[in-house]
């Protein structure tokens, strides 16, 4: 089997994350996709807005109905930081017999020296590094990687839970059933004014 990782805080996840998902299944003939929301991110400080239990259930809600892709809450489960030698650890020791692909960002590849164990990971997984329209990637990466170029779409998290603060609409830019989680739960909202006072 080959199996792919796809980690991330997923705060929220949107259709840029899908696409990239879908064409690296493609590119790299993975069986399986498996999106791994992380508990607290090494390297962000633990800054993480949204519940764990309400990333996990609309990454969920993302890749519902693609029966390539799955969510995984191990690292949610576990305490502390979210180091990805540890995930891939407990994922080959799940799934011994898989070729396991870790996908990446070009950044994270010239970061991956400054993670714990690099060396191990780099030894476990194969690294696939994702990268858009107009991305760079390392001239002379640490760690040898394969490169997979995935279709450009200009949406972030960020972007969408600037949208989400001020009540524009986020169609078309999250999928249908992350936006109904997003509304129910008033994610991402400023306070006003009557909040402040009930």
């Amino acid at each position: 089997m080959r199996l792919g990782l796809f980690g991330g805080t997923f705060d929220p996840p949107h259709l840029g994350h899908l696409v990239a998902a879908s064409e690296a299944c493609d590119a790299l003939r993975l069986d399986r996709l498996l999106w791994i929301p992380a508990a607290v991110h090494p390297l962000k400080g633990g800054r993480v807005r949204t519940p764990a239990p309400l990333r996990l259930e609309m990454a969920a809600a993302a890749v519902a109905g693609d029966p390539r892709f799955g969510v995984d809450d191990l690292e949610l489960k576990r305490q502390g930081p979210s180091y990805t030698v540890d995930t891939l650890r407990e994922v080959r020791d799940r799934h011994p017999a898989a070729e396991i692909f870790f996908l990446t960002g070009a950044d994270n590849l010239a970061d991956l020296p400054r993670w714990r164990e690099p060396d191990e990971i780099a030894r476990i997984a194969t690294l696939a590094v994702v990268s858009r329209e107009g991305e760079t990637l390392p001239d002379d990466p640490a760690y040898p990687a394969v490169h997979v170029p995935v279709t450009r779409v200009d949406v972030s998290s960020t972007l969408v839970r600037g949208r989400a603060a001020t009540g524009q609409t986020l169609r078309y830019l999250v999928p249908d059933a992350v936006r109904a989680v997003i509304e129910r739960e008033r994610l991402y909202r400023e306070p006003s004014p009557l909040d402040r006072i009930r």
